[in-house]
């Protein structure tokens, strides 16, 4: 699997962004997927997961970071191989660089080492 992620830039607080990862394959209903992001000097933290949404799975579950809740929302889009993370109210301390990331047949969750795919980041700014 291959992510490709977009959508970043410069924003004031307050503002809105929303994020795209697109992936390859024909299975992508298969990937938990999983947003994290990494600001300088620190450790890549978690900000929300989807499940995988494929056969014998009974719904789409979500999961976020305290940090996010309320002001983030997960989304998948399976016809497009695409997930989505809409960003709102946005505050300085959310500057970092944003990763996507897959993992196989998952339940949506915040663990780093469950993640078997990542994508390349993409920069969010925002100033106060």
């Amino acid at each position: 699997v291959q992510l490709q992620a977009s959508g970043g830039g410069l924003v004031q607080a307050g503002g809105s962004l929303r994020l795209s990862c697109a992936a390859s394959g024909r299975t992508f209903f298969n990937y938990a997927m999983g947003w994290f992001r990494q600001a300088p000097g620190k450790e890549r933290e978690f900000v929300a997961s989807v499940s995988w949404s494929g056969i014998g799975w009974s719904g789409i579950d979500t999961y976020y970071a305290n940090s996010v809740k309320g002001r983030f929302t997960i989304s998948r889009d399976n016809a497009k191989n695409t997930i989505y993370l809409q960003m709102n109210s946005l505050k300085p301390e959310d500057t970092a660089v944003y990763y996507c990331a897959a993992q196989n047949k998952g339940g949506a969750n915040g663990d780093r080492g469950n993640y078997d795919y990542w994508g390349q980041g993409t920069q969010v700014t925002v100033s106060s």
